[in-house]
């Protein structure tokens, strides 16, 4: 909370600048100040570095080099570095190969993307069934041959009988995507290339063999601000080897009398093969709520289309999928864990609506659907849990998979009748099944082969409730290796993140091994402002309850320390992007705590988020300073201005690519720039800078392991080991 001495004058003033400089850096890392002062409704607020939001200046890129360079040469100095990296790359040799992002047609063909040990980006592959020999289609390692700056696939959806893939090309981790399209019968481009992709919320949906929906970003100016970039997008319609500038537009603002949307707002349209109508969806910035339009497929490129409303904002429906004629909503609508409801789509009512799921203690979160079944991911206690559902009897029962796993869906088709899964603990990896409902059983699924590292001995996990500073039970997983013993001294990390209503998912990861083997502890909190139990979660840790977020963390921290599994000298915090304001305050207003913070592509000055590109769209999530609440609320989170001159602030090693596209390079810059003035200890402020990366989406995996090695080898430099 903001100190109430702030709101006893009509105007106030934070000081961020001092002339004395306690911190030991170098002095040539320290950057100059250019303060600048704001009024947000009658309070002042001074910006010592708002020119380092300039990335273009002369001055912001020497300091911002010279920042990378001296990281880099501290964090290569690190004994432990080269020893992580190595177990890194020995535990990824475990398994020839990784597949995911599986397709299945109708003849039984199936799309997937691999990434073998020896490779450093996932390819597309093809089989003409599950046992044929596969076929390289899409190698973004070999259009990265001689380029300064790597490409990778963002993003793959083949035609309804697999003639064509249209696929998505970024370079350099920037997300800014061009499509491609490749012909699976002359083995080549067709020439059918589009820039300007939004991809953030939809991919691309294909109408027949002949064309496919794409949505596309407006063209701007040189000039133009950047908070204009993601606004006006549009939905049009692109049919091969016609010319781009001919595509038609389809579903987008001012397109449609009866469909009303906003310059921010992101249209997508939702095409099912074997359904009589599509959907229209609009989803509003960064909100999980969405609004619905539906119509019949016989007049979607009518001039005018007549849409008909199927929910909006105020239903709170955040996912939903399709069955016969009916379409089945996921809402938040007097359901604080979600409910699933189901109307008609040439009638859709949703004040009517059937309900299928009540409320009830798990958290319904998705569904999937095959030729005769719907099946749907419920959040129990922390684990995901797979509910099929017959739509025309209305029989169900929950899938007979491990307690102590998660099992997720990872490929279904309304042509066949059963579906992929693979199901994994924190400790373990999952098994790749195939499951038919008819006969109730569970095959091996055989597309990758079994790992060295799968199954390691000496692990273990546990889920405890926190009790957090109002009272609130928080969920906390914590791994560790089952020897370990309650010292104080285990070398931990704490991450989290908190925003969105997006949950921390179990999952495995072989990696997490090389800091486990160190006698390392890995814990996640399941701070509110995410998913975990639901719409009233997601709430209790946004806008002005953001505090919850941190305040959670920080019981998470204590209970550790309390607990015995280590100590404020071994604990570290972690959060990134949305994350970035949990790990900031969490430092910010408990330094003591921490000896370490690692803040990947972190959001820190929240005061000016909504300047950005991507900031306009996530005003939904965090607020607006244009409104005196939103403003407080906007306030409290920002880290960057909860920095006090004078204070111990744990090491900090911040990471940032300077090509992210989502959170701006200075975010980064300018934290760092304050906690090394600031600090009065001699732990140090780095900022690791990536030049061929942005927010990581698209990094390689030889730039995932390094970044991992560094903040290991960070970590236990400040450990003292």
């Amino acid at each position: 909370m903001i100190n109430n001495r702030y709101h006893m004058k009509s105007k106030y003033l934070i000081i961020l600048v001092i002339s004395i400089i306690w911190g030991k850096m170098p002095d040539k890392l320290l950057a100059p100040i250019h303060p600048v002062t704001d009024n947000y409704h009658g309070v002042e607020i001074i910006d010592p570095y708002r020119y380092m939001e300039n990335l273009d200046l002369p001055e912001v890129q020497d300091w911002i080099k010279l920042q990378a360079e001296y990281s880099s040469a501290e964090l290569n100095k690190l004994k432990h570095k080269e020893a992580f990296l190595t177990r890194l790359l020995e535990l990824d040799m475990g398994k020839e190969y990784r597949v995911y992002n599986i397709k299945r047609m109708k003849d039984e063909s199936l799309f997937y993307l691999k990434i073998k040990s020896n490779e450093n980006l996932p390819k597309l592959y093809y089989r003409s069934h599950l046992t044929a020999i596969e076929k390289l289609i899409i190698d973004p390692e070999e259009m990265s041959e001689g380029k300064t700056q790597h490409y990778s696939l963002e993003f793959y959806q083949p035609s309804p009988n697999g003639r064509f893939v249209v696929y998505g090309i970024a370079e350099g981790g920037s997300e800014q995507t061009i499509i491609h399209v490749y012909d699976m019968i002359n083995n080549q481009d067709t020439g059918d290339v589009i820039d300007r992709i939004e991809t953030a919320y939809n991919i691309p949906q294909w109408w027949n063999e002949q064309g496919f929906f794409y949505c596309r970003r407006q063209k701007l100016d040189e000039n133009e601000p950047v908070t204009e970039i993601y606004k006006n997008t549009m939905t049009l319609y692109h049919e091969l080897g016609e010319l781009i500038e001919n595509d038609k537009p389809i579903f987008g603002r001012s397109l449609s009398s009866n469909v009303e949307m906003l310059d921010v707002d992101f249209p997508s349209i939702r095409v099912w093969e074997n359904s009589n109508y599509i959907i229209g969806k609009i989803k509003h910035g960064d909100s999980s709520e969405l609004t619905l339009y539906t119509t019949l497929k016989d007049q979607i490129f009518e001039n005018q289309v007549n849409w008909k409303m199927v929910c909006d904002v105020p239903d709170s429906v955040v996912s939903f999928t399709q069955f016969g004629e009916d379409i089945y909503l996921f809402s938040a609508y007097k359901a604080p864990r979600y409910k699933v409801v189901r109307t008609k789509m040439d009638q859709p009512d949703f004040t009517n609506a059937e309900v299928i799921f009540p409320p009830a203690e798990l958290v319904y979160r998705y569904a999937s659907r095959t030729k005769d079944r719907l099946y749907f991911s419920a959040l129990d206690g922390g684990y995901n849990r797979l509910i099929e559902y017959d739509p025309i009897t209305g029989n169900l029962h929950r899938l007979d998979l491990p307690e102590n796993e998660s099992a997720y869906i990872i490929s279904s088709n309304t042509n066949h009748t059963d579906i992929f899964l693979r199901s994994a603990s924190w400790i373990h990896a999952g098994r790749m099944q195939v499951y038919d409902h008819g006969e109730s059983t569970f095959e091996v699924l055989n597309l990758e082969p079994p790992g060295k590292f799968d199954n390691p001995e000496g692990l273990t996990s546990e889920r405890v409730m926190i009790t957090s500073h109002d009272g609130v039970q928080v969920p906390l997983s914590i791994i560790y290796q089952k020897n370990l013993q309650h010292t104080g001294k285990n070398p931990t990390i704490l991450s989290g993140y908190g925003s969105y209503g997006s949950a921390q998912s179990v999952y495995y990861r072989a990696s997490r091994m090389a800091w486990l083997e160190k006698g390392g502890i890995i814990a996640i909190a399941h701070v509110r402002g995410g998913g975990e139990y639901g719409k009233e979660w997601h709430l209790m840790g946004q806008k002005s309850n953001k505090p919850n977020t941190w305040k959670d963390f920080i019981s998470c921290a204590e209970y550790l320390i309390d607990k015995g599994y280590t100590s404020e000298q071994y604990l570290a915090g972690q959060g990134g992007s949305a994350g970035g304001i949990l790990i900031g305050r969490a430092i910010t207003e408990r330094p003591d705590l921490f000896q370490c913070a690692i803040i990947n592509v972190g959001c820190m000055d929240m005061l000016r988020m909504e300047t950005t590109t991507n900031g306009v769209p996530n005003i939904k999530e965090f607020g607006s300073v244009k409104t005196r609440e939103g403003f407080d609320a906007l306030l409290a989170m920002s880290s960057f201005h909860h920095v006090v001159d004078g204070v111990d602030y744990p090491a900090v090693l911040s990471t940032h690519g300077i090509n992210d596209p989502r959170v701006e390079p200075w975010f980064s810059a300018k934290m760092t720039a304050r906690l090394q003035t600031a600090t009065s200890g001699n732990r140090p402020i780095l900022f690791r800078v990536d030049y061929d990366a942005g927010h990581g989406i698209g990094s390689t995996k030889m730039q995932r392991y390094e970044k991992q090695a560094d903040i290991w080898a960070f970590l236990l430099w400040q450990f003292g080991q």
